[in-house]
């Protein structure tokens, strides 16, 4: 069985900083991507990153230059650091799984691509 934990979180100021970090466990195959998703209050989902463990990395315009998603291949964790926050970050950021290998991403692909979720972790910002 597939288990999807995430840790960190929380509420910081505008211009701040958090660090998201996610554990995957009950992996069966050695190729598997691994993103971040957020949900904003009355908002779809969003896929902010995702990576294929080992290999690219693709992150979301809104973002870009202020997180920075890194993987552990050893461990199966991503963590998500977010540096110069804003309020419109402000989200339910959950991380999500795939296993397999469906080739080199070029895109960022949809929520419902993932198989497995965690329960998510809150991010607020402040004004």
């Amino acid at each position: 069985q597939v288990h999807v934990v995430e840790s960190g979180g929380g509420s910081v100021q505008s211009g701040g900083s958090l660090r998201l970090s996610c554990a995957v466990s009950g992996l069966t195959n050695s190729r598997y991507y691994m993103g971040w998703i957020r949900q904003a209050p009355g908002q779809t989902r969003e896929v902010v990153a995702v990576v294929e463990n080992g290999g690219r990395e693709l992150v979301v315009d809104s973002v870009k230059g202020r997180f920075t998603v890194s993987q552990d291949n050893a461990e199966n964790t991503l963590s998500l650091m977010m540096n110069n926050l804003k309020p419109e970050d402000t989200a339910m950021y959950y991380c999500a799984a795939r296993q397999g290998y469906y080739g080199v991403l070029t895109r960022l692909p949809p929520t419902t691509w993932f198989n497995y979720w965690g329960q998510g972790t809150q991010v607020n910002v402040s004004s």
